[in-house]
């Protein structure tokens, strides 16, 4: 017997947001690219290929919440949900190469620095700063939810801290002269992004291997569960992330008095979801522990 459940929990539409982002940093990226290959700005050009990955970023964000909205049929029964996992992952991904990247070339543009221009890469940066709080705006209703709008939100809200960190960075070498300040706030713009991306990184990658989601208390649902009138035991409890906003679970009770009924099996579908925000659970009902090949299931105490 399985718990009634129903599949329109509908993830928010971020497709304006994500329209509007992509197109202003598109024209960002190619106003920083301009200025920074004519001025020989190491600090702009690094920028603009962060700002680039960052539409590719965009995009990669957008497909993985289109994805989610796919219907799911008899080869892919549960959607593409999981492309927002994906996109989230590779959005990380790409991130932390891209800052390798520029890391690798500023220290070698560490021994040889050049003339900064500081009133350009003050003007181009701030540009930077508007663009990149709008963005970031854009996606901060969704992005204490969904872990693939928070990958799109903290992206861009990084970005316009960056940006501040170029302005002042500009307007020292034109007060002072401080021609390295150009590699040395390039290693702090990659050392800024790595740290923010690496939690992105991990927690996607834990959701790809089907981990339990953050925020999730294995034991405490099991110990809900087993609280139940007439439960005498739980196994197969298993909790993952069908998409970065859907959970899902699975647990067999051994309930030897007998079946339930509907309204006890509703009753934990919706204590499921107010408690711990899972939205798909599925319940096996059984009167003795069925023998089957999933003996290194959750068996957490």
């Amino acid at each position: 017997m399985s718990a009634e459940h129903h599949h329109d929990h509908a993830p928010a539409d971020f497709n304006r947001a994500f329209a509007i982002g992509i197109t202003l940093n598109i024209a960002f990226v190619a106003i920083e690219a301009f200025y920074g290959w004519r001025v020989n700005s190491l600090a702009l050009l690094a920028d603009a290929g962060h700002n680039f990955s960052d539409v590719i970023g965009l995009v990669l964000a957008w497909g993985g919440a289109l994805a989610v909205k796919l219907r799911p049929n008899a080869r892919h029964t549960y959607g593409w949900q999981r492309g927002t996992i994906l996109a989230a992952f590779s959005n990380a991904l790409l991130l932390l190469v891209a800052m390798g990247s520029l890391a690798w070339e500023a220290v070698h543009r560490l021994s040889t620095p050049e003339p900064m221009h500081g009133i350009t890469i003050m003007a181009v940066a701030g540009v930077g700063i508007v663009v990149n709080t709008v963005t970031a705006l854009l996606f901060m209703r969704g992005s204490k939810t969904d872990l693939n709008i928070r990958g799109a939100f903290l992206h861009m809200a990084a970005d316009a801290l960056v940006s501040v960190g170029v302005v002042m960075a500009g307007a020292l070498a034109l007060w002072f002269g401080w021609n390295w300040l150009d590699p040395v706030a390039s290693l702090l713009i990659a050392a800024i992004i790595v740290l923010g991306t690496w939690g992105l990184f991990r927690q996607s990658l834990h959701l790809l291997f089907d981990g339990v989601p953050q925020g999730i208390d294995l034991l405490a649902v099991r110990n809900y569960l087993e609280s139940l009138p007439g439960v005498d035991h739980v196994h197969d409890l298993h909790v993952w992330a069908m998409s970065t906003s859907h959970i899902a679970m699975t647990a067999h009770l051994v309930m030897p008095k007998g079946s339930p009924g509907d309204a006890f099996l509703q009753e934990i579908t919706d204590a499921l979801h107010a408690r711990f925000e899972i939205v798909h659970p599925t319940i096996q009902i059984e009167h003795a522990v069925i023998a089957h090949g999933c003996d290194h299931a959750s068996n957490l105490k």
